[in-house]
């Protein structure tokens, strides 16, 4: 295994030492593991708390800041945080208006991110993400996966609070989205956790995993590697049969890396995504290609769509400031 490590027991505090280090402006809670922005709590605003198993990154502690998260719980690797973090989390952003909980569909997440909700005297609101199409139920979840759509929701609702909006219509815009957002990813190869010390699954060479979770769950069927035209088929298909992206004011589409993949080949495929929706009538607005939610070193990728409207994307295009995503500052 080789991987830029200390302690495979220690990963996750030594990356949130390294964090803060990087980013001053960030307040990181070590002894809960919960990335703060600097100014937390803002007085009259919603505050915004999400967070999941480390190894995703730069979610959730990478969108932490103005127009985003106020506060992310960082779990161990593909772990779910424990209830403690949330609290912790929630008290830490709660600035008089309540606090929305963005919570991935696994199992662990909404449990522990309920136990917190109640034990709190905040008033708290979640909204569940599940946006994948390629299964109904996996390994982790009941019913959907919550994957790239979460980066859109925390984006779009984190700037709904930004303005000052109350908690029910912050809620209800981070609903919105989710309901209109879908994403189908692919895995050409494993990914390895550092404590496990090898790869999670294998996948022979010449071989894709299609409909790949960001945990490494099995997806819909391996299948030979095609090339980048043909994965862009198999991955736009089941998106544009689940939802119809036409008319309106188009959609952002987010081409996203799982850890491993270079830009140039995530542009590649940007190109033959754009091309498909092209020719299926489907207009894109906004755009968005990166290594955004990954699967600590897994090469593949994922796309997401979000049916867009007028106040989608005044929010999209509002300015935010943090360290993974940052526009408009």
């Amino acid at each position: 295994m080789n991987k830029l490590i200390n302690d495979p027991g220690r990963v996750v505090a030594d990356a949130l030492r390294g964090m803060a280090a990087a980013h001053p402006e960030l307040r990181v809670d070590h002894d809960q593991r919960v990335v703060f922005r600097g100014d937390a709590p803002v007085r009259g605003k919603v505050g915004l708390v999400s967070g999941g198993g480390s190894g995703h990154e730069p979610l959730h502690g990478g969108f932490v800041g103005m127009g985003m998260l106020d506060a992310a719980c960082a779990g161990e690797v593909f772990t779910s945080p424990v209830p403690d973090q949330m609290v912790a989390a929630t008290q830490g952003v709660d600035g008089g208006a309540g606090v929305l909980h963005i919570v991935k569909n696994y199992t662990g997440d909404i449990m522990n991110f309920e136990m917190a909700a109640e034990i709190v005297e905040s008033e708290v609101v979640a909204v569940v993400t599940d946006d994948d199409v390629a299964v109904q139920d996996s390994l982790y979840t009941a019913g959907r996966r919550g994957v790239g759509v979460t980066v859109l929701v925390e984006k779009i609702a984190g700037a709904a609070a930004e303005q000052g909006r109350p908690l029910a219509e912050v809620a209800e815009v981070a609903r919105r989205v989710n309901a209109n957002g879908r994403s189908m990813g692919v895995a050409l190869s494993s990914c390895t956790v550092p404590a496990a010390g090898k790869p999670t699954f294998d996948l022979p060479d010449g071989q894709m995993e299609l409909g790949i979770g960001i945990h490494g769950e099995p997806g819909r069927r391996r299948v030979p590697i095609g090339t980048a035209a043909e994965v862009a088929e198999m991955l736009v298909t089941p998106v544009l049969a689940d939802l119809d992206f036409t008319g309106g004011d188009g959609v952002i589409a987010f081409v996203n890396g799982m850890g491993a993949t270079p830009l140039i080949e995530l542009y590649v495929m940007y190109a033959e995504i754009s091309a498909i929706l092209e020719k299926a009538g489907v207009s894109i607005a906004r755009s968005l290609v990166g290594p955004y939610i990954t699967s600590l070193d897994m090469a593949g990728c994922s796309v997401t769509l979000l049916k867009a409207d007028d106040e989608i994307l005044r929010l999209w295009d509002a300015p935010v400031r943090t360290p993974g995503l940052r526009w408009g500052v």
